[in-house]
């Protein structure tokens, strides 16, 4: 059986190719990667690795070729027509090379009225998957829970969590988690194959008092609720590239769309996810 991984040198790729590495043996894993500078690492795994641009076919034809389960992560952009022409080039791709079975990597800002810049992407992908042909199965993650460790120093120089949800709960789950979830998944084909949608996400989603409530028990410093607008949220973090896009995220948490949790998680490994509060008291590590 060969599992190939796309997006295996992003954050959550790479976490899915080592979490393969404890279920099967390296010679049924094949690292898809964009960068061909960072092929030789994966080689030291023992994986197969490929250089794979979403684009080229010829990459594209070379990757899948012999591909059981395709684990399609998609890139990461806020260009929704790009994304379609992404998934589109490999759906192609992966009917040429006769791939099994794909599992898409999605995200829980799926609903039709969900506000959020890549919601039309999320909807459009499983519908896609649904009429193609191909048998497959949908992943789709929470609010990935790993961003909140480096944003720490700032929250405890604001005293506040800022983000404009209001009185509503986000859900989340670590990428740690969410590629162990993928991974048992790619090796369980009872699991798989017949249109399942799994949500991941830890137990309890939280609103922003108790998140701020659960930050302060683990650094140490008092770190309240004082939300802004959401045009204010994008004016601040523009500069960063992404205000807006993360404005219309945290506009869907307001309206209630990022809540949602399930008990897919321990379905797939057996067992509960990481707790909010055990993840940020091993991951935060207090500037000196």
């Amino acid at each position: 059986m060969t599992i190939t991984v796309t997006g295996a040198s992003g954050h959550l790729g790479h976490r899915v190719i080592k979490a393969l590495l404890k279920l099967t043996i390296d010679d049924n894993i094949r690292a898809g990667v964009h960068n061909p500078e960072k092929l030789a690492a994966f080689q030291k795994l023992g994986v197969q690795a490929v250089q794979l641009d979403y684009f080229n076919n010829a990459s594209m034809d070379l990757a899948f070729n012999g591909t059981d389960v395709l684990v399609y992560i998609p890139s990461k952009t806020y260009n929704v027509l790009k994304r379609v022409a992404e998934l589109e080039s490999v759906l192609t791709a992966a009917k040429k090379a006769a791939v099994s079975q794909i599992i898409f990597v999605s995200f829980f800002a799926d609903q039709e009225t969900n506000p959020f810049t890549m919601s039309p992407f999320y909807g459009y992908a499983p519908r896609r998957l649904a009429g193609f042909g191909i048998p497959y199965a949908v992943v789709k993650n929470s609010l990935f829970a790993d961003p909140l460790v480096p944003y720490l120093p700032e929250l405890i120089e604001r005293q506040a969590l800022i983000y404009p949800v209001d009185d509503q709960k986000l859900a989340f789950i670590t990428q740690t988690d969410s590629a162990e979830a993928i991974a048992q998944l790619a090796v369980k084909p009872e699991l798989r194959g017949h249109g399942e949608t799994y949500l991941l996400s830890q137990e309890e989603a939280f609103d922003m008092p108790t998140l701020g409530a659960l930050m302060t028990d683990v650094t140490g410093h008092p770190i309240g609720y004082q939300p802004v607008s959401t045009k204010a949220f994008a004016d601040i973090y523009r500069s960063e590239g992404d205000g807006d896009e993360l404005s219309s995220m945290y506009r869907a948490g307001e309206m209630g769309l990022m809540a949602a949790t399930s008990k897919d998680f321990q379905k797939l490994t057996g067992h509960a996810p990481e707790t909010m509060a055990a993840f940020l008291k091993r991951s935060y590590q207090p500037e000196n």
